[in-house]
């Protein structure tokens, strides 16, 4: 895994917290994470939150990737969520329209809860 990412997941019931810390840009990075969304969806996962929290930057690359995970877990009957994103990367968030379209909250108990 390169220096600068770190992912992980954890399940919380039937809801998968999907982690990212540090940087997620064209290349590896965002290599990486595609291939770990995808083995998500692959296992089943219906449920998923992409944890943002500790995430310090994203490209339009980035943004592409969650975007197609969004639509196939969409399309396979699930939902994905986003969670506390900030700084840099809400701001390209923001600009990209994501979070008037995928779902996002501030604290992971309310994105937990909105799954109902």
């Amino acid at each position: 895994m390169p220096p600068n990412l770190q992912l992980g997941s954890r399940k919380v019931g039937d809801i998968t917290l999907f982690d990212i810390r540090g940087r997620v840009t064209i290349g590896a990075t965002n290599d990486l994470l595609g291939q770990r969304l995808r083995e998500l969806l692959d296992g089943g996962a219906k449920k998923i939150v992409v944890n943002l929290t500790e995430t310090t930057q994203v490209d339009s690359s980035a943004i592409s990737t969650i975007v197609r995970a969004f639509v196939s877990v969409t399309r396979a009957g699930g939902e994905l969520k986003l969670l506390g994103a900030s700084g840099r990367v809400r701001e390209v968030l923001m600009v990209t329209h994501l979070l008037g379209t995928i779902p996002a909250f501030d604290d992971e108990r309310s994105a937990l809860a909105s799954f109902g």
